[in-house]
């Protein structure tokens, strides 16, 4: 069966320069599994490639869809499969690469995303009703409705938990079995899955100097771009990371000290539930890394593990 790799990891864990260098080392494009880097104009905030990391190595689905459209995992999937599919047609090794760990899962299982789409305004009423800003509160509801259900998801996972609720709200399913996803590997391709993992405190510090840089190469000139283009808080894309705590502070609500600790401290958060996901995913091989942005040891270690893997059992 085809061969799809997967790199992993926590933010700022330099999952993309990893990628790279083993889809040159192995003649591969990289499709990317950032929910933030699809959209267009996002750029900074995102920490997208640069220019001359997208010249060395073909990329897809990096700014591929409108800020003002809200793009789901179902149609992640279709996308990303497509761009697999091209990329074997190429004879060419697919390598998809990124954090967003719903994005990971859709590819790597056959899921069912058949549900009804539901009412984005019908969930931003449970959201302020509940009292969204402390997720236990959202989970504890879940509990009361399907106590079996909330077992599976995730107490952070609010917008998973937010479409649950609707449902059952909905009065037209008792218990959520067809929403639950059980881990069916795509049939497509088998996969060969590498998640980069490094100290806590060493991540946490390379957050840091991530934002530092953001901030620096301006975030705060895109999202006044971005905004005067007619986004809002309210749309999908500006809830990333680094766009929600800077809108407060265009608007001079708050200081830029006061966002860039909020940004780091949220990414910081952010990476410690990545962990968490990726963590229960037993098909990981984990590599260490330490301080460097690469490790060429670290490298070769996982080229030797992707050759075995090729390997026809």
């Amino acid at each position: 069966m085809k061969k799809t790799v997967f790199v992993v990891g926590p933010t700022a864990s330099g999952k993309t320069e990893y990628a790279i260098r083993l889809a040159e080392h192995f003649d591969g494009e990289i499709v990317s599994a950032d929910s933030m880097q699809i959209y267009k104009h996002l750029d900074i905030g995102s920490a997208k490639p640069s220019p001359e990391q997208l010249r060395r190595i073909r990329h897809h689905l990096i700014g591929e869809i409108e800020p003002t459209e809200n793009f789901s995992v179902a149609e992640y999937k279709q996308l990303a499969e497509g761009c697999i599919d091209q990329i074997f047609r190429s004879n060419k090794l697919p390598f998809v690469c990124g954090g967003t760990g719903l994005y990971v899962n859709a590819l790597l299982y056959d899921m069912d995303f058949s549900a009804a789409p539901g009412s984005r305004e019908h969930r931003e009423h449970i959201f302020s009703e509940i009292g969204g800003e402390e997720p236990g509160r959202l989970h504890a509801r879940l509990c009361e409705l399907d106590p079996e259900a909330a077992r599976t998801i995730h107490p952070n996972n609010i917008k998973r938990i937010l479409r649950a609720i609707e449902r059952l709200e909905s009065g037209r399913e008792d218990r959520l079995t067809p929403f639950r996803r059980k881990r069916v590997p795509n049939k497509a391709f088998s996969s060969i899955v590498i998640g980069i993992a490094r100290e806590r405190q060493i991540l946490y510090k390379r957050i840091e100097a991530r934002v530092d840089r953001l901030l620096e190469e301006g975030l705060e000139s895109e999202v006044r771009s971005l905004l005067s283009m007619g986004l809002s808080e309210d749309h999908i894309s500006m809830k990333g990371i680094g766009y929600k705590e800077m809108i407060p502070y265009v608007k001079g609500h708050i200081s830029l000290e006061q966002a860039a600790t909020e940004i780091k401290t949220h990414t910081r958060r952010y990476a410690k539930r990545q962990m968490t996901w990726f963590g229960s995913m037993p098909e990981i091989t984990w590599f260490s890394a330490e301080e460097a942005d690469l490790d060429e040891a670290v490298l070769q270690e996982m080229i030797r593990h992707i050759h075995e893997k090729r390997v026809p059992q």
